[in-house]
C-alpha cells in the first residue's frame, strides 16, 4: 500500500559528510520512493553546507514565521534543493542564530555547542509547522538522529490535534553517534509546548542528555529501529523494555526490512 512517509534526518548525503547517519539520509528516502511511496524529507541547514554547490534557494512562501523558544523569538527560514541523481527534494530548516556559521553538533575544536538542545526543539518545530503550511498528512515520520529526537513527543501531545498529524505513526532510528555535552538546566522548559508539559518530562533527569533524549524519543514512537551494526546499548534496552516494536540491524540490504516494518507499524 502507497504510504506518505516524512523523513526527519539530522545528516543528508552530499550536504555533510559521509557518515552512516547521513548516507541513510540519502539512499532510505530514495528507496522508498523508487518503490512507489510519497516522501518528503527535511534536514537542518547546518552551517558547513556549501548553498552555492548545492544549489539551495529559499522558499518565500513557507519561511517566515517566528518560532518562541525560551521567550524568545527565532525566525523560521525554508530552503529547498534537490538530489539530481536521486531525484530527491530536500527541505533545509534555517536559521542564522543557530546554523549560520557553525558546523554540525560540534564545533571546530570538537567541542558541543551548549544551545544543542534548543537547536533540535526549533528543528523539531519548523519541520512540523512547515510540513502543516504544505498541507500534506504523512502516514510515517521517520526520525534519524539526535536533531529530531524531540519529534516523537511533540507529534504525540504538542501535535496530536492537528490534521496533518493526528494519524501519524512515529518510527526512531537509533544510530551509534551522539553527543559528549547534556543539553542544559533548562532544556526541559525550552521543550515544554503545548500539551508537551513539563509534568510529561517529569520522569526523565534534570540532566538532559543525549540518553535521556533517546529514551524520550522510544517512549513516544510506535517503532524503532537499529540503524547500526552497534547502537547505544542502554537504548536498545530501553525499547526492548518499554515494548516498542523493535527492527533488529538489517544490514546493507535495508530497503524491503524497512518497507515491511512500516507496514508492521500502521498494522498492516
Amino acid at each position: 500500500m502507497t504510504k506518505k512517509i516524512l523523513f526527519i534526518n539530522q545528516e543528508i548525503s552530499p550536504y555533510v559528510p559521509d557518515s552512516a547517519l547521513s548516507i541513510m539520509g540519502r539512499k532510505l528516502p530514495q528507496a522508498m520512493q523508487e518503490r512507489g511511496h510519497e516522501i518528503r524529507t527535511f534536514m537542518p541547514k547546518w552551517g558547513n553546507i556549501n548553498e552555492r554547490r548545492g544549489q539551495l534557494h529559499e522558499v518565500i512562501r513557507l519561511s517566515g514565521m517566528n518560532l518562541i523558544i525560551d521567550e524568545t523569538d527565532h525566525p523560521l527560514i525554508i530552503k529547498v534543493a534537490s538530489i539530481q541523481s536521486a531525484r530527491v527534494q530536500v527541505y533545509f530548516i534555517d536559521n542564522d542564530e543557530y546554523f549560520i556559521k557553525r558546523q554540525m553538533g560540534s564545533d571546530e575544536l570538537g567541542e558541543d555547542y551548549p544551545d544543542n538542545g534548543e537547536r533540535a526543539i526549533f528543528f523539531a518545530r519548523g519541520v512540523l509547522e512547515t510540513v502543516k503550511k504544505l498541507r500534506w498528512t504523512p502516514d510515517i515520520i521517520h526520525c534519524q538522529g539526535w536533531m529530531s529526537g524531540v519529534v516523537p513527543l511533540y507529534v504525540k501531545t504538542a501535535y496530536k490535534d492537528e490534521p496533518s498529524f493526528c494519524n501519524t505513526k512515529v518510527v526512531t532510528s537509533l544510530f551509534t553517534k551522539s553527543l559528549k555535552k547534556d543539553f542544559g538546566e533548562n532544556f526541559k522548559n525550552c521543550v515544554a509546548y503545548r500539551d508537551a508539559t513539563l509534568e510529561l518530562l517529569g520522569k526523565y533527569k534534570n540532566e538532559f542528555d543525549f540518553i535521556e533524549l533517546g529514551k524520550m524519543a522510544i517512549d513516544y514512537s510506535d517503532g524503532i529501529i537499529a540503524a547500526d551494526a552497534e547502537v547505544n546499548e542502554t537504548l536498545l534496552e530501553h525499547a526492548k523494555t518499554a515494548g516498542t516494536p523493535l527492527l533488529d540491524y538489517p544490514g546493507e540490504d535495508f530497503a524491503d526490512a524497512y518497507r515491511s516494518f512500516y507496514d508492521t507499524v500502521c498494522g498492516e
